[in-house]
């Protein structure tokens, strides 16, 4: 595809903007674009609701989804200015009511820092904390004590980052235990009051009602979402509300002539602080609910936000001292990211790129981090099945630079060395690799906020080539049925061994399409079938054990029946299709997948 020129006026800015969205149906955008010296374009357009033919105006509200989590940090870091919280608090001794499970505490407590830099080594919250839909609306408390089994470490927290939204609404319950305010009037009487943010909310308000904007998902209007876990991403906001939240960041923390929080404060938000990596000098990753985005040469500080059928992206770059807030009502990621490539090649347009580092000269010590690495910090450990094999990345150097790609296709990113191991992106100067020393999982590889794993070439590709051959005998498995049936019913084949042996991996791979089938099914809205038991997550959770049930009986028959006289050549092809369903519900089911109960 085409790029698009970069707009070298607002004019400009705002035709491309429309023409993105008409390119992918986007009802409306508001857009909020500040520099040091106040608005520079704050305005949204389009509809703002389809069906009533609504126009969107810069009061329009948006759910702005996660950029809600940066006011969790900010009143934390207020409360710690006032010397009452410390981000080394240990989360026991703050709210030893709120249940989760550490089994390095003694030696590794979860502090609050890990809450605000997504380092406790939580699950991200669970299918059935998505979908708790309470318009009364709940407790902050009602809310944690709801569902509190994804608040497990599954690795010594301060060591890898994993983004999870359990994290967030911890932290706002501190900082409205500490206060004895709830979390959202504290936030309101601390910042959205400072800054002139009338109407911003998280709740359900008279405004929203007015003003909000209609959410649409492939075209479907969505209902609104009572979002449990407030704090993490509930925030209803309008253009007007967030270019005055971005003038916060760009004149760092300064409003009106009021210090609302320190220029110290805000570089530590920017700064992440408790990772391995961040230990040996890594600059890149997630920092107190604020992290760093890269923009060809630039590195925007950042938080994006996505609810159901709702996208924001809220960023700025101090050093340029610009800032702005994208807001659509569509889940269009398309759309999404064009805008905002569109409004940072504006933002950046007259600004000197930085000269890219000159790489290092690479020698032994160097070469030790070439080979294949996979995934060790998934958002939800369910995923962590899909992700071994699916997400392997490959480290080699080229002409003394450092190179990462994914196996399956993507992007190289180049790297320059800056010591023995960290490494600088090539473009942006930031130390976004390094290699360390995992306390689970020896020698590893932080690249941004992922963690990889080293893993041998026989493994890597040998799943490859599993997953090929299991996927291809599913396919042929159906055209293959359709042949031998015809054949039985002339009674070319003879019933008893020679039916069975066809027939259970022939239901063992319909059991699989019927999963896959239900999972897409259940996607368009997980968290309404999905988080709760309804007939397509049961029927999930069926299909998993007709898989396992239909692949070991195939297996089991087989070896039975391996000395009964019927056709050799269909012998062997449904032995081997056998052997390999029987090879995937073993890595399925140590993943816990088989009898998977989405809504657990």
């Amino acid at each position: 595809e085409e790029e698009r020129p970069i707009p070298q006026s607002l004019d400009e800015l705002r035709t491309a903007i429309s023409e993105v969205m008409e390119e992918h149906d986007v009802p409306a955008v508001g857009i909020a674009m500040v520099d040091e010296t106040g608005p520079v374009l704050v305005d949204a357009w389009g509809k703002a609701n389809v069906e009533e033919d609504i126009d969107a105006d810069a009061d329009s509200m948006f759910r702005i989804g996660s950029t809600s989590k940066m006011f969790v940090a900010l009143s934390v870091l207020k409360l710690v200015e006032e010397g009452r919280l410390s981000l080394d608090d240990r989360l026991a001794d703050l709210a030893p009511e709120i249940e989760f499970a550490n089994p390095w505490e003694e030696t590794n407590p979860v502090l609050l820092a890990h809450l605000l830099e997504h380092t406790t080594g939580w699950d991200d919250i669970h299918l059935p904390e998505y979908a708790h839909n309470d318009p009364t609306p709940a407790t902050l408390r009602e809310a944690l004590d709801f569902h509190p089994h994804s608040r497990i470490s599954r690795w010594v927290p301060g060591t890898r980052s994993s983004y999870c939204n359990s994290g967030p609404p911890v932290a706002a319950y501190i900082v409205q235990k500490i206060t004895g305010q709830d979390f959202e009037d504290y936030v309101r009487e601390n910042f959205w009051e400072p800054m002139g943010m009338e109407t911003m909310t998280y709740r359900l308000s008279d405004d929203v009602r007015s003003k909000g904007v209609t959410l649409y998902q492939g075209g479907e209007p969505q209902e609104y979402w009572h979002i449990s876990m407030r704090p993490s991403g509930s925030i209803n906001a309008s253009p007007v509300d967030m270019a005055k939240f971005a003038g916060f960041f760009v004149n760092r923390g300064n409003v009106n002539g009021v210090q609302l929080i320190s220029e110290a404060s805000l570089q530590r938000m920017e700064q992440p602080a408790t990772t391995s990596a961040a230990a040996v000098g890594q600059e890149s990753g997630y920092a107190l609910h604020n992290y760093s985005s890269r923009h060809k040469n630039w590195v925007y500080r950042a938080h994006s936000g996505g609810v159901n059928g709702g996208l924001t992206e809220f960023s700025y770059l101090p050093e340029a001292k610009v800032g702005h807030a994208i807001m659509i009502n569509s889940g269009a990621g398309a759309a999404y990211t064009e805008i905002s490539d569109l409004v940072r090649d504006y933002e950046t347009r007259n600004l000197i790129a930085p000269e890219a580092p000159v790489a290092a000269a690479i020698g032994a010590g160097h070469e030790a981090i070439e080979g294949l690495y996979f995934p060790i910090n998934p958002r939800q450990e369910i995923a962590r099945f899909i992700e071994q094999p699916l997400s392997v990345f490959k480290l080699w150097f080229e002409q003394n630079e450092l190179k990462l790609k994914p196996l399956l296709g993507g992007e190289a990113r180049s790297y320059a060395a800056a010591g023995d191991n960290l490494y600088l992106d090539m473009e942006t100067g930031a130390v976004t690799v390094s290699r360390v020393e995992d306390p689970l999982d020896g020698t590893v590889v932080h690249a941004g906020t992922q963690v990889l794993k080293p893993i041998s070439p026989v493994l890597a590709y040998g799943q490859l080539v599993i997953a090929a051959l299991w996927g291809l005998s599913i396919a042929i498995s159906i055209p293959y049925a359709l042949v031998w049936g015809v054949r039985r019913l002339r009674r070319k084949i003879p019933s008893g061994p020679a039916i069975r042996i066809r027939v259970l991996p022939l239901l063992a791979g319909l059991s699989v399409i019927g999963f896959l089938t239900l999972f897409s099914a259940g996607m368009k809205d997980p968290f309404a079938t999905l988080g709760q038991p309804t007939s397509i997550s049961i029927g999930i959770m069926l299909m998993t054990i007709a898989f396992a049930l239909f692949a070991i009986l195939g297996l089991t028959t087989a070896v039975r029946e391996r000395g009964t006289q019927m056709n050799r050549v269909n012998y062997w092809y449904t032995t081997t299709s056998s052997v390999l369903h029987c090879i995937v519900v073993a890595y399925l089911a140590s993943f816990g997948i088989i009898g998977l109960m989405t809504w657990a």
